[in-house]
């Protein structure tokens, strides 16, 4: 695919998604499909929600156009999108009960793993393959959660997928591999790109389940596409601020012996926001954090551990400066 083409999905893609928000947001608000405030919420009025019906489209409509036919790899992806969608809309509209939203998870991500093309262990050989197959079903599922817990202010859920589809997107294509996973990558940057204009603070519309839970399975499909190859660090480093927020946050409250599964706004970036931080502020604070992640992911095809290592303490600092220790 040349460069006109890849501009021309780029465009399409973000406008769609522009346009498409435009018109769904009048009719969340015709219907009053609301996110009502609560003491665990950081809004204080009621704000439309469903956003990401038109994201996840958008992002499944330019797929389907790149790759031109349902191929074996991206057939059992959309089909799991479409129906994890579908029941995360239905959790927005009515609240399901937690369990069956983890088992659909579960038997979502186990089928694609089951459908895709054989590939090389995703840990290289480490442990046995019948073992790696439950180990990545665990983290993709946990990966999915990660993406939802952490959509809880303005800006951030969109601000996380630009940042880690451009950051694939760039790196992949400078070392020539894998442009599968580097187109899908822009696709979701542009995608995000179109719906964040409604979604910067104030927020005048919200993804709800319906585009956290679903972005959260697609990118972390497209993680696991590098985890086998030699790029394998970039998989960790450029999704590390929201990997380490919401694994950090879960072992400290299992420490403090709370019930950890029950909403909370403990999240380091919910802190941040509670000790006086704009939304804005600390959207953009994740922007930079997640431009130096894409340089260390970068840097990490020379030297993986060193820059394994230093994105870790970037994010570190970036976690203090939000919980206000300085």
């Amino acid at each position: 695919m040349n460069f006109v083409h890849t501009v021309f999905i780029f465009i399409g893609t973000a406008s769609i998604s522009f346009l498409g928000t435009k018109f769904l947001l009048s009719f969340l608000e015709n219907k009053r499909i609301f996110d009502t405030p609560n003491e665990r919420s950081s809004h204080k009025k009621p704000v439309p929600k469903g956003g990401g019906i038109v994201v996840i489209g958008a992002i499944i409509f330019a797929l389907i156009f790149i790759f031109n036919s349902f191929s074996k790899t991206y057939l059992p992806l959309i089909i799991a999108t479409l129906a994890l969608a579908i029941i995360s809309w239905v959790d927005d509209l009515r609240e399901l009960p937690a369990g069956l939203r983890l088992t659909t998870q579960f038997v979502l991500v186990t089928f694609v793993l089951l459908m895709m093309p054989p590939s090389e262990p995703y840990f290289h050989g480490t442990i046995p393959t019948w073992f790696e197959l439950i180990v990545i079903a665990f983290i993709w599922v946990w990966f999915i959660n990660t993406y939802n817990f952490m959509d809880g202010i303005d800006g951030i859920t969109a601000i996380e997928t630009i940042s880690i589809g451009t950051g694939l997107f760039l790196i992949i294509l400078l070392c020539g591999e894998q442009s599968e996973v580097a187109l899908s990558g822009l696709v979701l940057a542009a995608s995000a790109l179109g719906f964040i204009w409604w979604n910067w603070s104030p927020s005048q519309l919200f993804l709800g389940d319906v585009g956290s839970i679903p972005l959260g399975f697609i990118i972390g499909w497209l993680l696991l596409q590098i985890l086998p190859t030699p790029l394998w660090p970039i998989s960790i480093i450029i999704p590390l601020y929201y990997l380490s927020d919401a694994t950090i946050t879960l072992l400290i409250r299992c420490l403090n012996r709370e019930r950890f599964w029950l909403p909370h706004r403990k999240h380091f970036y919910q802190l941040a926001t509670s000790r006086g931080l704009s939304h804005a502020h600390v959207s953009s604070t994740i922007l930079i954090l997640n431009i130096c992640l894409i340089a260390w992911a970068w840097f990490s095809i020379a030297f993986p551990f060193i820059s394994i290592f230093c994105a870790g303490l970037c994010v570190l600092l970036i976690l203090f400066y939000f919980r206000g220790i300085t």
